[in-house]
């Protein structure tokens, strides 16, 4: 019993930390772009929402992230078009699916002017 109360905070102890960072970032690159309810970058699954409207897609698009597969390569469209409505270039979009890369790719999305 205290084997799984002690690995169950330890999971909790890595995984609030990073969604915080993720929620961080998607909130600061809504606020730049004049997205409205950028809030909504802080409640799960919603956050997909914001995400499409950053890339200039309707938020009915949220509905191809669960379609497996196109899920993927539709992933990597939205977050080309992030990078192409901040300033930077495309190409960071694909790094995104590149893990622990993707945490500095979205530090740079944020905060790059």
């Amino acid at each position: 019993m205290w084997g799984s109360i002690w690995l169950s905070s330890i999971s909790l102890s890595w995984w609030l930390p990073l969604y915080f960072w993720i929620s961080l970032c998607l909130h600061i690159m809504a606020r730049k772009t004049d997205t409205q309810y950028a809030w909504l970058a802080w409640v799960p699954i919603v956050n997909l929402y914001i995400l499409c409207v950053i890339a200039g897609q309707s938020g009915w698009w949220v509905i191809l992230f669960f379609i497996p597969i196109v899920n993927i390569i539709f992933y990597i469209y939205i977050w080309m078009n992030i990078a192409e409505m901040r300033n930077q270039p495309s190409w960071l979009g694909l790094l995104m699916l590149v893990p622990v890369v993707n945490f500095v790719i979205l530090g740079i999305l944020a905060f790059e002017n």
